[in-house]
Protein backbone atom coordinates (compact mmCIF):
# COMPACT_ATOMS: atom_id res chain seq x y z
CA UNK A 1 0.00 0.00 0.00
CA UNK A 2 1.43 3.03 -0.75
CA UNK A 3 2.74 5.74 1.63
CA UNK A 4 2.74 9.19 0.72
CA UNK A 5 6.24 10.45 1.68
CA UNK A 6 9.16 12.61 0.51
CA UNK A 7 11.37 11.68 -2.64
CA UNK A 8 14.47 11.50 -0.55
CA UNK A 9 12.68 9.42 2.26
CA UNK A 10 11.39 6.93 -0.55
CA UNK A 11 14.91 6.60 -2.60
CA UNK A 12 16.65 6.23 0.91
CA UNK A 13 14.08 3.61 1.96
CA UNK A 14 13.62 1.48 -1.01
CA UNK A 15 16.14 1.56 -3.61
CA UNK A 16 19.16 -0.47 -2.25
CA UNK A 17 22.70 -0.46 -3.77
CA UNK A 18 23.05 -3.33 -6.33
CA UNK A 19 18.80 -3.25 -7.42
CA UNK A 20 17.47 -3.77 -10.97
CA UNK A 21 16.15 0.31 -11.49
CA UNK A 22 13.59 1.06 -13.66
CA UNK A 23 12.68 4.52 -14.83
CA UNK A 24 10.26 4.92 -17.48
CA UNK A 25 8.03 7.73 -18.93
CA UNK A 26 7.68 7.69 -23.02
CA UNK A 27 8.11 11.35 -24.37
CA UNK A 28 6.60 12.62 -21.10
CA UNK A 29 6.58 12.21 -17.51
CA UNK A 30 10.17 11.06 -17.52
CA UNK A 31 11.09 10.51 -14.06
CA UNK A 32 14.19 13.00 -13.74
CA UNK A 33 13.70 14.72 -9.97
CA UNK A 34 14.10 10.57 -9.06
CA UNK A 35 17.30 10.50 -11.10
CA UNK A 36 18.39 13.39 -9.15
CA UNK A 37 17.91 11.72 -6.00
CA UNK A 38 19.39 8.37 -6.94
CA UNK A 39 23.06 10.50 -7.79
CA UNK A 40 22.46 12.55 -4.53
CA UNK A 41 22.27 9.48 -2.76
CA UNK A 42 25.18 7.96 -3.73
CA UNK A 43 23.34 4.79 -5.46
CA UNK A 44 25.93 2.30 -7.06
CA UNK A 45 26.20 -0.85 -8.90
CA UNK A 46 21.86 -0.13 -10.19
CA UNK A 47 21.04 -2.55 -13.51
CA UNK A 48 19.18 0.35 -15.05
CA UNK A 49 16.29 -0.81 -17.34
CA UNK A 50 14.63 1.70 -19.45
CA UNK A 51 13.22 1.00 -23.10
CA UNK A 52 14.50 4.41 -24.37
CA UNK A 53 17.60 5.37 -22.13
CA UNK A 54 17.63 9.80 -22.43
CA UNK A 55 18.90 12.57 -20.10
CA UNK A 56 17.87 10.54 -17.03
CA UNK A 57 20.23 7.89 -18.02
CA UNK A 58 23.49 10.02 -19.13
CA UNK A 59 23.08 11.54 -15.83
CA UNK A 60 22.95 8.22 -13.34
CA UNK A 61 25.81 6.25 -15.78
CA UNK A 62 28.10 9.43 -15.81
CA UNK A 63 28.00 9.40 -11.96
CA UNK A 64 28.84 6.24 -11.32
CA UNK A 65 25.32 4.76 -10.20
CA UNK A 66 25.09 2.21 -13.04
CA UNK A 67 26.71 -1.26 -13.58
CA UNK A 68 24.25 -2.31 -16.42
CA UNK A 69 22.10 -1.10 -18.99
CA UNK A 70 19.12 -2.75 -20.47
CA UNK A 71 17.44 -1.05 -23.48
CA UNK A 72 16.61 -0.37 -26.62
CA UNK A 73 17.06 2.79 -27.97
CA UNK A 74 19.50 5.42 -26.49
CA UNK A 75 19.81 8.81 -27.03
CA UNK A 76 19.30 12.92 -26.75
CA UNK A 77 16.15 13.01 -28.77
CA UNK A 78 16.39 15.63 -31.05
CA UNK A 79 19.91 16.28 -30.68
CA UNK A 80 22.50 13.09 -30.69
CA UNK A 81 24.17 10.68 -28.56
CA UNK A 82 24.76 10.20 -24.87
CA UNK A 83 27.95 10.98 -24.15
CA UNK A 84 28.19 9.77 -20.63
CA UNK A 85 26.49 6.29 -22.17
CA UNK A 86 28.91 6.34 -24.83
CA UNK A 87 31.91 7.15 -22.44
CA UNK A 88 30.74 4.29 -20.10
CA UNK A 89 30.73 1.59 -22.99
CA UNK A 90 33.50 2.50 -25.16
CA UNK A 91 35.92 3.90 -22.52
CA UNK A 92 34.69 2.24 -19.27
CA UNK A 93 34.37 6.05 -17.59
CA UNK A 94 33.52 6.51 -15.19
CA UNK A 95 33.27 2.77 -14.93
CA UNK A 96 32.51 -0.31 -17.54
CA UNK A 97 28.83 -0.34 -18.23
CA UNK A 98 27.59 -3.78 -19.45
CA UNK A 99 24.86 -3.93 -22.12
CA UNK A 100 21.59 -5.33 -22.96
CA UNK A 101 20.05 -4.42 -25.83
CA UNK A 102 16.36 -5.35 -27.36
CA UNK A 103 13.90 -4.01 -29.63
CA UNK A 104 10.99 -2.17 -28.71
CA UNK A 105 8.71 -4.43 -29.41
CA UNK A 106 11.09 -7.06 -26.75
CA UNK A 107 11.61 -4.38 -24.38
CA UNK A 108 7.48 -3.66 -24.24
CA UNK A 109 6.37 -7.55 -24.30
CA UNK A 110 9.10 -8.15 -21.73
CA UNK A 111 7.57 -5.81 -19.68
CA UNK A 112 4.13 -7.21 -20.11
CA UNK A 113 5.11 -10.79 -19.04
CA UNK A 114 6.75 -9.22 -15.65
CA UNK A 115 3.51 -8.20 -14.96
CA UNK A 116 2.28 -11.01 -15.50
CA UNK A 117 4.75 -12.99 -13.65
CA UNK A 118 5.86 -15.02 -16.03
CA UNK A 119 9.31 -16.14 -16.27
CA UNK A 120 9.65 -14.83 -20.44
CA UNK A 121 8.48 -12.69 -22.90
CA UNK A 122 7.57 -14.40 -26.52
CA UNK A 123 7.13 -12.33 -29.69
CA UNK A 124 7.27 -12.29 -33.22
CA UNK A 125 10.80 -10.46 -33.97
CA UNK A 126 14.21 -10.63 -34.33
CA UNK A 127 13.81 -12.97 -37.65
CA UNK A 128 16.63 -12.04 -39.70
CA UNK A 129 18.23 -9.80 -36.97
CA UNK A 130 21.86 -9.90 -36.12
CA UNK A 131 21.03 -8.11 -32.72
CA UNK A 132 20.62 -12.20 -31.55
CA UNK A 133 24.08 -12.74 -32.23
CA UNK A 134 25.62 -10.11 -29.79
CA UNK A 135 23.10 -10.36 -26.86
CA UNK A 136 22.67 -14.08 -25.66
CA UNK A 137 19.38 -13.37 -23.83
CA UNK A 138 17.55 -13.54 -27.05
CA UNK A 139 16.16 -17.29 -27.74
CA UNK A 140 14.22 -18.55 -30.21
CA UNK A 141 11.24 -21.47 -29.57
CA UNK A 142 8.99 -23.39 -31.64
CA UNK A 143 5.57 -23.33 -30.52
CA UNK A 144 3.77 -26.35 -29.61
CA UNK A 145 0.83 -25.48 -30.97
CA UNK A 146 1.83 -24.85 -34.73
CA UNK A 147 5.58 -24.93 -35.17
CA UNK A 148 6.37 -21.55 -35.71
CA UNK A 149 9.91 -20.32 -34.86
CA UNK A 150 9.08 -17.48 -32.56
CA UNK A 151 11.60 -15.01 -30.19
CA UNK A 152 11.76 -15.16 -26.47
CA UNK A 153 13.36 -12.77 -24.16
CA UNK A 154 13.29 -12.87 -20.71
CA UNK A 155 10.92 -10.58 -17.87
CA UNK A 156 11.72 -7.75 -17.15
CA UNK A 157 10.98 -7.68 -12.98
CA UNK A 158 12.64 -4.39 -11.53
CA UNK A 159 13.29 -4.30 -7.98
CA UNK A 160 12.44 -1.07 -7.84
CA UNK A 161 10.17 0.91 -10.60
CA UNK A 162 10.17 4.37 -11.01
CA UNK A 163 7.30 6.96 -12.98
CA UNK A 164 6.60 10.73 -12.80
CA UNK A 165 2.50 11.15 -13.06
CA UNK A 166 0.58 13.88 -12.87
CA UNK A 167 -1.68 13.07 -9.54
CA UNK A 168 -2.61 11.14 -6.91
CA UNK A 169 -5.49 11.40 -4.32
CA UNK A 170 -5.05 11.18 -0.52
CA UNK A 171 -5.29 7.25 -0.30
CA UNK A 172 -2.36 7.09 -2.86
CA UNK A 173 -4.27 6.06 -5.93
CA UNK A 174 -2.47 7.32 -9.17
CA UNK A 175 -3.58 8.75 -12.24
CA UNK A 176 -1.71 9.00 -15.58
CA UNK A 177 -2.80 11.03 -18.43
CA UNK A 178 -1.67 11.71 -21.88
CA UNK A 179 1.09 9.53 -24.10
CA UNK A 180 1.65 6.15 -22.10
CA UNK A 181 4.16 4.14 -22.96
CA UNK A 182 5.21 1.01 -20.35
CA UNK A 183 4.50 3.05 -17.21
CA UNK A 184 1.67 0.79 -16.28
CA UNK A 185 3.09 -2.62 -16.68
CA UNK A 186 6.41 -1.05 -14.99
CA UNK A 187 4.94 -0.48 -12.15
CA UNK A 188 3.15 -3.80 -12.10
CA UNK A 189 6.36 -5.83 -12.62
CA UNK A 190 8.41 -4.15 -9.88
CA UNK A 191 8.73 -5.41 -6.15
CA UNK A 192 8.39 -2.22 -5.41
CA UNK A 193 7.33 1.14 -7.35
CA UNK A 194 7.76 4.60 -6.39
CA UNK A 195 5.59 7.62 -8.01
CA UNK A 196 6.36 10.84 -7.96
CA UNK A 197 3.59 13.28 -9.12
CA UNK A 198 2.22 17.07 -9.75
CA UNK A 199 0.58 17.39 -7.33
CA UNK A 200 -2.26 15.50 -4.04
CA UNK A 201 -6.09 16.07 -4.94
CA UNK A 202 -9.03 15.31 -3.37
CA UNK A 203 -10.44 13.61 -6.12
CA UNK A 204 -8.77 12.14 -9.26
CA UNK A 205 -11.62 12.75 -11.44
CA UNK A 206 -10.20 10.29 -13.85
CA UNK A 207 -12.33 9.83 -17.33
CA UNK A 208 -13.68 6.80 -18.27
CA UNK A 209 -10.64 4.26 -19.30
CA UNK A 210 -8.00 6.32 -18.08
CA UNK A 211 -5.08 4.87 -16.98
CA UNK A 212 -5.35 4.64 -12.44
CA UNK A 213 -2.73 2.83 -10.63
CA UNK A 214 -4.13 1.89 -7.52
CA UNK A 215 -2.71 2.50 -4.42
CA UNK A 216 -1.84 -1.60 -3.55
CA UNK A 217 -0.19 -1.95 -6.48
CA UNK A 218 2.42 1.13 -5.58
CA UNK A 219 4.85 1.61 -2.44
CA UNK A 220 5.42 5.37 -2.32
CA UNK A 221 3.83 8.67 -3.63
CA UNK A 222 6.27 11.65 -3.31
CA UNK A 223 4.89 15.10 -4.51
CA UNK A 224 7.27 16.40 -6.98
CA UNK A 225 6.01 19.29 -8.94
CA UNK A 226 8.00 19.54 -11.85
CA UNK A 227 9.42 15.89 -11.60
CA UNK A 228 9.54 15.27 -15.29
CA UNK A 229 11.77 18.46 -16.43
CA UNK A 230 13.09 18.88 -19.09
CA UNK A 231 10.52 16.72 -20.73
CA UNK A 232 6.79 17.37 -20.43
CA UNK A 233 4.01 16.79 -18.02
CA UNK A 234 0.48 16.10 -19.91
CA UNK A 235 -1.59 19.44 -18.82
CA UNK A 236 1.10 20.87 -16.40
CA UNK A 237 4.23 21.74 -18.57
CA UNK A 238 5.60 21.85 -22.07
CA UNK A 239 8.78 20.14 -23.10
CA UNK A 240 12.47 22.22 -22.23
CA UNK A 241 14.13 21.56 -25.81
CA UNK A 242 16.85 24.47 -25.39
CA UNK A 243 17.77 22.22 -21.89
CA UNK A 244 18.32 18.75 -24.02
CA UNK A 245 20.18 21.44 -26.74
CA UNK A 246 22.00 22.81 -23.90
CA UNK A 247 23.10 19.14 -22.12
CA UNK A 248 24.84 18.03 -25.34
CA UNK A 249 27.82 20.37 -24.53
CA UNK A 250 27.90 19.90 -20.92
CA UNK A 251 27.80 16.10 -21.58
CA UNK A 252 30.04 15.73 -24.07
CA UNK A 253 33.32 16.63 -21.50
CA UNK A 254 34.25 14.91 -18.52
CA UNK A 255 35.23 17.88 -16.66
CA UNK A 256 32.35 19.76 -17.42
CA UNK A 257 29.66 17.24 -16.93
CA UNK A 258 31.44 16.46 -13.16
CA UNK A 259 31.22 20.38 -12.62
CA UNK A 260 27.80 20.70 -13.44
CA UNK A 261 26.14 17.36 -11.58
CA UNK A 262 28.65 18.50 -8.43
CA UNK A 263 27.10 21.86 -8.82
CA UNK A 264 23.35 21.67 -9.55
CA UNK A 265 22.58 17.86 -8.36
CA UNK A 266 25.06 16.84 -5.48
CA UNK A 267 25.00 20.53 -4.38
CA UNK A 268 21.37 20.89 -4.21
CA UNK A 269 19.00 19.48 -1.65
CA UNK A 270 16.33 18.70 -3.34
CA UNK A 271 14.25 18.78 -7.07
CA UNK A 272 12.99 22.70 -5.89
CA UNK A 273 16.77 23.72 -4.92
CA UNK A 274 17.82 22.60 -8.13
CA UNK A 275 15.09 24.38 -10.50
CA UNK A 276 15.51 27.52 -8.42
CA UNK A 277 19.32 26.85 -9.11
CA UNK A 278 18.63 26.53 -12.57
CA UNK A 279 16.74 29.14 -13.06
CA UNK A 280 19.42 32.08 -11.36
CA UNK A 281 21.75 30.17 -13.56
CA UNK A 282 19.70 30.68 -16.97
Amino acid sequence: MAEIISLHEAVERFVHDGDTVALEGFTHLIPTAAAHELIRQGKKDLTLVRMTPDLVYDLLIGSGCAKKLIFSWGGNPGVGSLHRLRDAVEKGWPQPLAIEEHSHAAMANAYVSGASNLPFAVLRGYQGSDLAKVNPQIKFINCPFTGEKLAAVPSVRPDVTVIHAQKADRKGNVLIQGILGVQKEAALAAKRCIVTVEEIVDDLQAPMNACVLPAWALTAVCVVPGGAHPSYAHGYYERDNRFYQAWDPIARDRDTFTAWIDSFIRGTADFSEFQAKLAEAK
